[in-house]
């Protein structure tokens, strides 16, 4: 009997000791993975602003938030921003123009009118849009789409940002339904239910109770899909053309700041020169837009969260 206590104070014990040791050395390991995201994000942003720093140490604040942008001029390169804000903004909205009412509808559709069948089908096949390589949508801009917008539009250009900025909003459209879906799908049913009692048709129910209700994760999609769009590269990098004219023809070819990086990395710009640290003052801006949209949809998702 004595020796069975031995024994089982000898397993108790050991099985103590694995557990401290292992106690203490879990935290450690879940504070070191969650640590890499930021010491990412840290790293990128210093070297944004690192070298960001060495190109405007060449060239002022006037001069790169102006509309005269040639930096491959070999006499007297300029690197105004200004036309690739513009190609960035309105190839932005082209693409929320679509996405929004059409993602907003999916996910009404999903959510409110589907049965548990066809909504197993169809979100599976929506969210297939998203598994596309963006440099497959970009062909599809130039090579499709942009000839069939030809037809209809006779003077838009063979490079344009009309084309990209509609694929953009098919490319998101999944980002918009998904979103909004799981938005309304977290309303409370006996808020649909007190509703149907009062008389309300379905669509009523839908427009009037469960949209109001779910508006925090409903803009907060939006703002990220903006995001999204504006943080795009392959897509704008082929068919919306490297033209650096400030203008707001949706049917000329612009070039956005994502198209820009691109367009340099290329080797269009030697190290060390100030083409070559403009692509990360441009990389820094584009970062800061999207970093605001992302504190916008804090904001929006904070402020109008409803709880239930």
């Amino acid at each position: 009997m004595e020796k069975d206590m031995n024994v089982r104070s000898l397993i108790r014990d050991n099985i103590s000791k694995r557990k401290n040791s292992i106690d203490k050395l879990m935290p450690k390991f879940f504070f070191l993975m969650a640590s890499v995201s930021i010491i990412t994000t840290i790293g990128i942003v210093m070297t944004l602003i690192t070298d960001a720093i060495k190109f405007f140490e060449k060239v002022s604040f006037a001069q790169f938030f102006s509309a005269d942008l040639a930096p491959l001029n070999a006499n007297n390169p300029t690197f105004g921003i200004l036309p690739l804000i513009t190609g960035t903004v309105l190839s932005s909205l082209i693409a929320m123009m679509v996405a929004i009412p059409v993602g907003l509808t999916a996910a009404m559709y999903l959510s409110e009118f589907a049965t548990e069948g066809t909504r197993r089908v169809i979100k599976p096949i929506m969210e297939v849009l998203a598994g596309i390589p963006t440099i497959v949508y970009g062909f599809f801009a130039y090579s499709f789409v942009t000839p069939l917008l030809m037809e209809l539009i006779p003077s838009l250009e063979a490079k344009n940002v009309l084309s990209p900025g509609i694929v953009m909003g098919i490319m998101i459209i999944p980002m918009v339904a998904s979103l909004s879906e799981d938005a309304m799908n977290a309303v409370p049913n006996a808020m649909r239910e007190g509703a149907y009692g009062l008389g309300s048709t379905k669509l009523e129910v839908t427009i009037k109770v469960v949209l109001p209700a779910a508006i925090s994760g409903i803009m907060a999609s939006f703002v990220l899909a903006i995001s999204r769009a504006i943080g795009e590269t392959m897509i704008v990098a082929i068919a919306s053309g490297s033209s650096k004219n400030l203008t707001f023809d949706i049917t000329k070819s612009m070039q956005t700041m994502t198209g820009y990086i691109v367009e340099f990395t290329s080797g269009d710009a030697g190290s060390g020169t100030t083409g070559y640290y403009s692509l990360y003052a441009v990389g820094l801006l584009l970062f800061i837009f999207t970093l605001v949209m992302n504190l916008i949809a804090q904001y929006i998702s904070r402020k109008y969260r409803e709880e239930y």
